[in-house]
Order: C-alpha cells, then structure tokens, then sequence
C-alpha cells in the first residue's frame, strides 16, 4: 500500500484542511492550519509529502520520527501544524483500513464521554451573561469567556472591575456549580495577572487560561501564589520537549495543547502521559474544524487526565462557515447534557462534505490576527 497523491484545502473562517490519497483507494484527512498563517503551513504541508510519496501510510510512527528530526531546524509553530495534519490524516487512513476507530488503536476507551464547553465572548462582544445562560440552557455545563480587551504592563483598574463585573453576572445567571474558564489570552503581563488572580479567587472559577505568553512561562509558578485557581495553558506549546520544560518548573494544573499545532495525535497522545505522571489534566485546546474536533476526541477518549475538551461550534468568529457545514454526518457531534460521545465511525469518524470543501477552497481566506493597540498607541497582545 502506498501514498501516490494529496490535496490541500484553505477555507473560511479560518482552517486548512488536507486529503492524504492512497493507491487502494482509501483517503485520510487532517487539518493542518495556524491562524493567521495557515498558507505558509501548507507550503510546509508540500515540503513534508515530497518525502511521504510512495510510503505506506501506515507506518505512521516512523513517517513522524523521519518528518521531525530529518529537519536540522525543528519545531516551532509551521512545522508543527503542517506535521499535525499529516500525521492526522495517517491515523484516519490506518483506523479506515482497519474498520476501527482512532481510539481503538491507541489502546481502548477509558471513558464513555468526554465533558465539552462552550465559548462566549468576554472582549468583544462583552454580553456575556445572556450568552452563558443560553449556553447552559442548550446543555452545556460549562464555558470559557476572554478576560480583557487590551492590556498594558501596569494598567487602569477600571479594566481589573470590568473584568469582575462580567464574571459575577454571569456567576449569578448560571448558579455556583457552572464551570467557567477565563481565558487572560496571553494579553495580560505578569503584574496585572497577579492581581486578576487575586480578584477573580472567590469566583470558583474552573481555570484560568493562559495567564501569560508562553515566553514567560517561568512566571506561573508565581502568579499561581496569587489566587487558589487552576491555571491552563499550552496552546502555543508546540512539542513535548517544551512541555517537559513547564511540567518540570511546576504551577500549571492543565495542559492544553492543539492538535493541529503540537505534532498531531501521535505527539499530543505523549504529551498526555507525560502530563499524567505530573499529576496534570489535560484540556486540549480546539477553536478549529471537525477533523481537529474529532482528533482531539479520540484523545480524551483514550487519557484518563482529559477533563474537558473546547469546541467552536457555533463560536462568535465563525460568521461564514461553522464547523458542521464541511461535514455529511453531522451528528456525530453529539453534545447532551454537557457531554459529547464517543466518535465510533472508521478512522477519525468524519466524513467530509469534499464537494462543499473545493467550492469555499476557491474563497482561499487570508484570515489575520487583529491588531490591537494601547492609549499611548504601543502594541498590545491580542
């Protein structure tokens, strides 16, 4: 069996997707994207399939081993992503030839369900308690909101009371046991952090979401001091050996790496277990596509330490196209009661809408970041 051809796909909001062909006919797909510089992932995404032309597809621990450390310069976000895909569409390929889902080739089930959330807005837009009670009305028991809108290094406490402000209204529509993560989005420096932590302690909030850049990382065990809230980051972790860093420095409760950003199941399945022997959960991070929704599942069906996993459906920055429209079987996204069960179909369980797919790859979107700026008019982390 051999890969004899491929296909990549950039689609509004925001995704790239990738179709692995193989000379039996059977095709697996991944999402291979970064936002903001999905296009320069999929010239990566070209430069890795030179090498996986005429390989058997199923080989995919090799095919990862020769694809990273074949490269002098490894890591970083572009490679990573466009790793991820592959290595994505390799596990759909092989549970499809074996008529099994990813899960069951990672070892089994060691759950029935996984715990979802929601997002709502928290910046921009700022009407976050009517949308939290909507969320909870439709099932969810839990969200995850932004912070702030921009933030210098010392700032106005007026933002600090904004922020507590949409906390409590949405503590007081949603009742005490409702979990809601705040997300700092990295926007927040290490000063402001300690004292939002301080402030937002009596909320019981079920995390805080990067509380500062991953550069500053060495900071968490710090501001953790500053209020008894888990704290979750690694979206911007792009392999195991960072990870490995922050695990061993302390003060981090979740981890949250991409699996279209990390190296893809193979790499995010380690990255787990190293997590798990830290005593740490895992939240993998997933405001993309279906094909990154279902990798993501199929890792919190096997990780005992996964304890609830992000989803953008319906998410306030999909305004063309939404997660379920690239798919036929929409329903297996089956959320109930705050839950999603488990994907039972053949490789990654997805079975895209490829027709509708070509037709938004003519759009080709160039999503960018915002660009956000002070009073004084310096940069601000988005």
């Amino acid at each position: 069996m051999k890969i004899i051809g491929y296909e990549t796909f950039i689609v509004p909001p925001r995704w790239g997707f990738l179709k692995i062909i193989t000379d039996s006919g059977v095709v697996g797909w991944g999402e291979p994207c970064l936002e903001g510089r999905t296009h320069t992932v999929h010239c990566c995404v070209n430069e890795l399939m030179e090498y996986l032309i005429g390989k058997d597809p199923r080989n995919i621990e090799e095919h990862w081993n020769v694809l990273y450390r074949s490269s002098f310069y490894r890591g970083g976000p572009i490679m990573m992503s466009a790793l991820a895909g592959i290595d994505q569409a390799l596990w759909d390929i092989k549970g499809k030839l074996l008529n099994a889902p990813v899960y069951q080739l990672l070892g089994g089930k060691c759950r029935d369900r996984i715990r979802m959330y929601s997002w709502i807005g928290g910046d921009r837009p700022d009407d976050v308690a009517r949308m939290a009670k909507e969320r909870q009305e439709s099932g969810f028991t839990a969200i995850k909101m932004n912070a702030t809108e921009e933030l210098n290094f010392i700032d106005d406490y007026s933002k600090i009371d904004a922020v507590i402000a949409r906390v409590q209204a949405i503590r007081d529509v949603v009742g005490k046991d409702f979990g809601i993560g705040v997300d700092f989005h990295g926007r927040v420096h290490k000063a402001m952090a300690k004292v939002l932590m301080k402030e937002l302690a009596p909320f019981g909030l079920m995390f805080v979401e990067e509380p500062v850049l991953a550069e500053h990382l060495d900071a968490i065990h710090e501001i953790a001091q500053y209020g008894a809230i888990p704290i979750a980051t690694g979206e911007r972790m792009y392999s195991r050996w960072e990870f490995k860093t922050l695990l061993a420095k302390g003060g981090v409760d979740i981890l949250q790496p991409d699996v279209s950003h990390c190296g893809g199941i193979s790499e995010i399945r380690k990255i787990a277990t190293m997590a798990e022997a830290y005593d740490v959960a895992l939240a993998p991070h997933c405001p993309l596509g279906p094909i990154a929704l279902a990798s993501s599942l199929h890792i919190d069906t096997v990780c005992l330490n996964a304890v609830i996993q992000e989803q953008s459906v319906g998410i306030h920055y999909n305004q063309q196209n939404d997660v379920l429209d690239y798919m036929h079987n929409k329903d297996i996204f089956n959320f109930k009661d705050g839950y999603c069960e488990l994907l039972n179909g053949p490789g990654l369980g997805v079975d895209i809408n490829e027709q509708f797919m070509k037709q938004q790859n003519k759009i080709s979107p160039k999503w960018r970041n915002p660009i956000w700026r002070n009073k004084d008019g310096s940069f601000a982390e988005w």
